[in-house]
């Protein structure tokens, strides 16, 4: 999955890609690169962000959106927990909603999914970092993210999981998640592994956003190893390697 944000405050490649041509331009280049899935955000997530308007964050991915899909034949994500910004999203052409609360933030989301049809990422996460027993209550809110979408009718095949590295999580927690993540495989569902230049990676090595790609690479091959079946990537084609030649080694 290559992240194209159309934003002009994302933590790792803030106004890059505003533009229309410039977004056309690294969505082609992904591409040639590797990427299976092209993520589309139109705002910030990052620590500390400013939250914006439904309206602008419609204004700023639905264009970007109905350019890729007329373009490219790829699937595309919109990196949306708004189902205000979800539904013209999907009708200028996502395929699946990358909700960073699980469909725990907007209610109508995971009617929006099960009317839609399109594939949904229900990513783990939290208001505070504040946990008796991190896995065990990891696990439950994740529990309870599946349990809203079942109840909802989104189909199982289009169910996938993320462990929320980054988010309502301390450093040695977001460690943690990525060293259990095996457990969340108990759910049956796809596993998508978002660590791309994140902070966790930069505390551990003490390194810049600008310095964490090797950092990144070594998540990655992680994430594969474990079986996760999605990265989420600024860098498509070092990650892509990664992964095959880690997949040519496990024999898969």
């Amino acid at each position: 999955m290559g992240i194209l944000n159309v934003t002009p405050d994302s933590f790792s490649d803030g106004g890059k890609w505003n533009s229309l041509d410039a977004a056309l331009k690294h969505t082609e280049d992904m591409i040639a690169q590797g990427a299976d899935i092209i993520d589309i955000g139109g705002e910030s997530t990052r620590p500390g962000h400013q939250q914006i308007s439904e309206q602008e964050e419609i204004d700023r991915v639905v264009p970007i959106i109905e350019a890729v899909r007329g373009r490219f034949d790829i699937p595309i994500s919109v990196d949306t927990y708004k189902s205000k910004v979800a539904r013209p999203a999907i009708e200028a052409g996502a395929d699946l909603l990358n909700d960073i609360w699980g469909l725990k933030y907007d209610p109508d989301m995971a009617k929006l999914v099960a009317e839609t049809k399109v594939a949904c990422c229900l990513m783990h996460n939290r208001e505070q970092a504040d946990y008796r027993d991190f896995m065990k209550e990891f696990l439950q809110d994740m529990g309870e993210s599946i349990k809203i979408a079942q109840e909802a009718g989104i189909a199982e095949d289009k169910i996938i999981l993320d462990p929320g590295v980054g988010f309502g999580k301390t450093y040695e927690l977001n460690l943690e998640v990525m060293r259990e993540i095996s457990q969340m495989h108990q759910y049956k569902y796809p596993i998508l592994l978002g660590t791309s230049n994140k902070s966790v990676i930069g505390n551990a090595l003490d390194l810049p956003t600008e310095e964490r790609l090797e950092g990144t690479l070594a998540t990655t091959a992680f994430g594969v190893i474990h079986h996760c079946a999605f990265v989420r990537v600024h860098r498509v084609r070092e990650n892509k390697r990664v992964i095959q030649m880690i997949e040519a080694i496990m024999g898969r």
